[in-house]
């Protein structure tokens, strides 16, 4: 396999998950920690694949649940890294549902992760920069 060579680090990961029942509330909704898990984790990704480091979640900020997410629905959860610190990025999170019987897709539920990367003696190390910002 011939690698694909990268020249900035990709700032973006997506991930697609169905709702099952076993992922819902006593609504057949899907359960707000099931949400924040899959959030979570594509804040993770996002901010690993970004720094090529190991990361650590250091804070969630203001997760607003704007719609029901139901039984039966694909989520699309897209994380962007949209700010770099010195060794944090802050990583936005969207969950996107979408009915796969008629397509449509509505924007349900957005939050932000700060994530940390951690060198080998699991302290803090620093991040690259994002393309085109200015130099700190």
């Amino acid at each position: 396999m011939t690698p694909i060579p990268e020249t900035v680090p990709p700032t973006e990961v997506r991930m697609a998950e169905i709702v099952f029942p076993n992922h819902t509330n006593h609504m057949g909704t899907l359960f707000g920690g099931q949400a924040l898990a899959w959030m979570d984790k594509a804040a993770f990704l996002a901010a690993a694949r970004y720094s090529r480091r190991t990361v650590v979640t250091a804070r969630s900020d203001q997760v607003d649940f704007k719609l029901p997410i139901r039984i039966g629905q694909m989520v699309e959860t897209i994380g962007r890294i949209v700010e770099v610190g010195r060794s944090s990025m802050k990583v936005e999170v969207e969950l996107i549902a979408e009915d796969l019987h008629s397509g449509e897709r509505k924007l349900c539920t957005r939050g932000h992760f700060v994530m940390i990367a951690l060198g080998d003696d699991g302290h803090p190390v620093t991040v690259p920069q994002l393309p085109g910002a200015p130099a700190a």
